[in-house]
């Protein structure tokens, strides 16, 4: 990368299913945020490049009984942002719940609450549009056949233009059965151009799929349809679902997403252009780019959206996640630094996929190494606070109470599997209650676990190869927890110096 070029991915961590628009000078971007909470991240660019999280507009999800536990693959799923009317507006599906709104004169609120738009099960990828042509305005979504047992195909619908109600029954707009080779087609991205109505949507799967392009005069079809973008002879496999958005001068960009793994889906920008046959073209006559010229717009400094934390008085950044909609008193705020985490009783306290209470950020798609410090406060024996690796497999680092008073240094891991965690080393003893946990993340995303109590940094254990959950990538998390019925808290522990560094 040179100062005049980009290198993809320019998002390299989990940003699943992103969208983007543009208001002025300023672009926006918001992505996948399943069962996590807050939801829906905010995200804010220049030049399409360089981006920083600026916050998120779904503070807890509904209903909160159901999102009182970890949901990891459920909750929210591909969300669209536009703006309209002076205002932003998201849309997303709830697989188990429906299609919903909210939306907010500013990026960064008060957004409104959530708006159950279309009821019904397995209604996923909702995208709007407001037609300035007629004043009329359309809704298109996708299906998800674990739910509703349809897929591979988008419904459309008239919508009252102030977006709080549908105005018919919906009708089947592609039916991707009838297209030769096609399987799977989800994700649509609804837009008007040059008197077409165009669905940008990809298919073929996350890992081997396709982009692809359909095109009508009217709304509700005869849609015709176009392979966009394609791996190709690439290392992009399966280039998936995003969003289309044009610059003030006019250029258009295309930002869509990589499935890799433990590490999430990762986020690419493509350059676009309309071809002789009025058809978009994608990328390097289809194929994704590695590397290439950066928009035209002004320079901006690097950036990417923050992972280190110090966690001042207590507070967490806006990058990290609870696994469930929080508690009262999970986190206290303090007048020092450190987050003094509440050890939460819970009868799953052997299993971190089953803990609501686990603070999380995305994985790193680099090599690199995860540094924070931990002293454990609470004299609660079974008392526990560390530092995971999460997803459909976990590992942690970490300090125990012993029944005896005294805290030992723990190395746990689950396989995938597994119902209950072991050991994956003898316990040690950590004298002073205290440790500096590290994880070393190296290619594949497989994990070295080391901690210093002392006498510097000892590895821990074997190589624990991170592994992603159905739809979302690993993720790093702080918690802390104590055996118990569910009831109540038992002392804290405190969390200093969050780091992450490139090896």
């Amino acid at each position: 990368m040179t100062d005049e070029t980009y290198t993809n991915p320019v998002l390299n961590a989990d940003w699943s299913d992103p969208d983007v628009v543009r208001v002025g000078d300023d672009y926006y971007l918001t992505a996948s945020s399943f069962g996590r909470v807050p939801g829906l991240p905010l995200l804010h660019s220049r030049d399409l490049v360089n981006w920083t999280l600026v916050g998120h507009a779904l503070d807890r999800l509904e209903p909160a009984a159901v999102f009182d536990e970890p949901r990891h693959d459920c909750g929210v799923w591909a969300p669209s942002l536009r703006h309209h009317d002076d205002r932003f507006w998201i849309f997303w599906g709830d697989p188990d719940q429906g299609v919903f709104q909210i939306n907010a004169p500013e990026i960064r609120g008060p957004w409104t609450k959530p708006h159950l738009l279309k009821e019904g099960k397995g209604l996923i990828d909702a995208c709007p549009l407001w037609d300035d042509e007629t004043g009329e305005a359309y809704l298109v979504h996708a299906w998800a056949k674990s739910r509703s047992g349809v897929k591979n195909r988008l419904t459309g619908h008239r919508m009252h233009p102030d977006g709080t109600s549908l105005l018919d029954e919906g009708k089947l707009i592609v039916d991707a059965d009838r297209v030769p080779g096609w399987f799977t087609l989800e994700g649509p991205k609804l837009y008007k151009h040059d008197g077409w109505f165009w669905i940008l949507a990809p298919a073929g799967g996350v890992e081997t799929g396709w982009q692809g392009a359909f095109r009508s005069r009217e709304f509700f079809g005869p849609y015709e349809e176009k392979v966009v973008l394609e791996q190709k002879d690439t290392d992009v496999n399966g280039p998936h679902q995003g969003g289309w958005v044009r610059t003030r001068s006019g250029e258009d960009w295309f930002l869509h997403f990589q499935q890799r793994g433990a590490y999430g889906r990762v986020v690419h920008l493509q350059p676009m252009r309309w071809g002789t046959d009025s058809w978009p073209v994608l990328g390097d006559e289809g194929a994704p780019v590695a590397v290439h010229r950066k928009p035209d717009l002004p320079p901006q400094p690097p950036a990417a959206p923050a992972t280190d934390d110090d966690f001042p008085g207590g507070r967490h950044g806006r990058q990290w996640q609870w696994t469930a909609n929080p508690g009262d008193g999970w986190a206290t705020q303090h007048s020092g630094d450190g987050l003094r985490l509440t050890c939460v009783r819970s009868a799953d306290t052997h299993d971190l996929r089953k803990l609501p209470n686990v603070l999380t950020q995305r994985l790193p798609g680099i090599p690199s190494a995860v540094e924070v410090g931990l002293r454990l406060d609470s004299e609660e024996p079974g008392a526990r606070a560390g530092l995971a690796v999460l997803g459909d497999a976990f590992g942690w680092i970490g300090l125990q109470r012993g029944t005896d008073g005294t805290v030992h240094l723990v190395h746990r891991f689950a396989e995938a599997v597994a119902e209950h965690e072991r050991d994956a080393e003898h316990p040690r003893p950590a004298p002073e209650g205290r440790a500096t946990l590290r994880i070393e993340i190296g290619a594949g995303a497989r994990c070295r676990f080391l901690a210093d109590t002392g006498d510097g940094f000892r590895p821990s254990g074997q190589v624990f190869a991170a592994t992603p959950w159905r739809w979302v990538g690993a993720l790093l998390g702080l918690f802390a927890a104590a055996p118990g019925d569910g009831q109540g808290h038992a002392g804290a522990a405190t969390f200093t110096q969050f780091r992450i560094s490139a090896l």
